[in-house]
């Protein structure tokens, strides 16, 4: 009897995220919400956009030994053969490997059928400023947002847009406002209503103020002024509400950021701050430490000047095939525990929103969604790839779908992960 009490507690805990059954979405806040990084940029020969294996390899050509720049292999198990595309990697089985593209619109919105299936409230999908001129990239962004855009409807899912700011050239801040402009008159984006809404206006995300980099020129805070200012006064959207992505230490200006005496001021500006973490901390006591020491006081920081705070959390990084110098799974896993250990602190510290990096970020092993275990194996030498320790394929987003429950206070925020996970796969 109390062995079935425990079972139909588990099958209580997880029947939203596994069964189908999350309700939508609701586009009017951000607040209490888990919403994860959607790279969209995935591309295959033969796809119709013109650009080779973009992401899965270097220079965009086929798939082979000692070509990938990717460190997990998707699991394409439920892919029909019209969503498959061939490399010249082979499967320990001798089957041939296959990679997606993300400009296939039923690929785009199946992955949202697995965000609803979790109870993942949605995304923000990135879009590159240094795409923006070139043909056949500005034209794959713009369908990949009209896929986004439909996976959202169908499921019941949430998106705001993300800039990637940190390419963008000083004195070029016309180039995001022209295109931000076009972009709207086109698609009517912000009218659109899966479209994300904080603070009563339309949500748009801006990644890579304040960072710290000598070898990139990246934009002055003069350009990232004149960018927040027409943006929150943008008459033909009636003004946005705009998530600042900033470097880790931006509160005390050290470390990744740069410390110029205006930074905090601009800061200011913003509704929402997301700090960005990856890389910042490698173990799950260093993650808690983290959260304690530098969100505790930026949460803080933002409450007394009315800013909502957006803490990043990411399942761990792993970039070997992109630069062969770095070690495979340089930040591990441990069977999910390094990324719960950082969902359970951010609410510790006080957050009521969470962004996790990424959904689909194969190319630095960040990817929350369905990986295989058997990845490619040859032919030949050169083929090395991370797994998910022989977790089932969707273990990441089930932690993902529950990280919401945390930050909405309908989980505890326990140091434990919430399922149990063999031993063998968290040393």
């Amino acid at each position: 009897m109390k062995r079935r009490l425990c079972l139909l507690a588990v099958a209580v805990l997880f029947a939203p995220a596994f069964a189908g059954a999350a309700s939508p979405a609701a586009a009017s806040t951000l607040t209490g919400k888990v919403m994860v990084g959607y790279q969209g940029w995935f591309n295959a020969e033969g796809d119709g956009a013109h650009r080779g294996y973009n992401h899965w390899t270097r220079g965009n050509v086929r798939p082979a030994p000692g070509k990938v720049r990717i460190d997990l292999w998707p699991d394409l198990t439920e892919f029909p053969a019209a969503e498959r595309f061939s490399t010249d990697l082979v499967h320990a089985d001798g089957q041939r490997a296959e990679v997606f593209s993300s400009y296939v619109r039923p690929t785009v919105v199946r992955h949202f059928s697995w965000m609803k299936e979790h109870g993942i409230d949605g995304v923000f999908l990135q879009r590159f400023i240094n795409s923006l001129s070139r043909g056949n990239s500005l034209a794959a962004n713009n369908a990949v947002l009209e896929n986004v855009r439909a996976g959202a409807r169908q499921h019941g899912r949430v998106y705001a847009l993300m800039y990637d700011l940190s390419s963008l050239a000083p004195g070029q801040a016309d180039l995001l406002i022209n295109d931000w402009k076009k972009l709207l008159r086109d698609t009517k984006l912000t009218s659109d209503p899966a479209y994300l809404r904080h603070h009563g206006k339309p949500l748009l995300a801006l990644w890579g103020c304040g960072f710290k980099d000598d070898d990139k020129p990246r934009p002055t805070l003069a350009d990232w002024r004149k960018i927040l200012t027409f943006l929150k006064d943008d008459q033909e959207s009636g003004g946005l509400a705009i998530m600042l992505g900033v470097p880790s230490f931006w509160r005390t200006q050290t470390r990744d950021t740069i410390p110029e005496p205006t930074f905090l001021e601009l800061v200011q500006l913003a509704d929402v701050v997301s700090p960005w973490t990856p890389g910042r901390y490698r173990t799950p006591e260093a993650a808690a430490t983290h959260a304690a020491t530098v969100w505790q006081p930026d949460i803080a920081w933002c409450q007394a000047r009315k800013i909502d705070f957006l803490p990043v959390a990411f399942p761990g990084f792993s970039w070997h095939n992109l630069k062969p110098t770095e070690p495979l799974n340089a930040i591990p896993r441990l069977g999910g525990r390094f990324f719960w250990s950082q969902i359970a602190a951010a609410k510790r510290a006080g957050a009521d929103m969470l962004y996790v990096a990424m959904f689909d970020e194969v190319d630095e092993g960040t990817a929350i969604f369905k990986v295989t275990n058997a990845p490619p194996v040859g032919p030949g030498e050169g083929v090395e790839f991370a797994t998910y320790e022989g977790l089932p394929s969707d273990h990441y987003l089930r932690l993902t779908g529950l990280a919401g429950k945390v930050i909405r206070g309908e989980h505890p925020a326990t140091s434990d992960l919430p399922f149990p996970v063999p031993a063998a796969t968290h040393p």
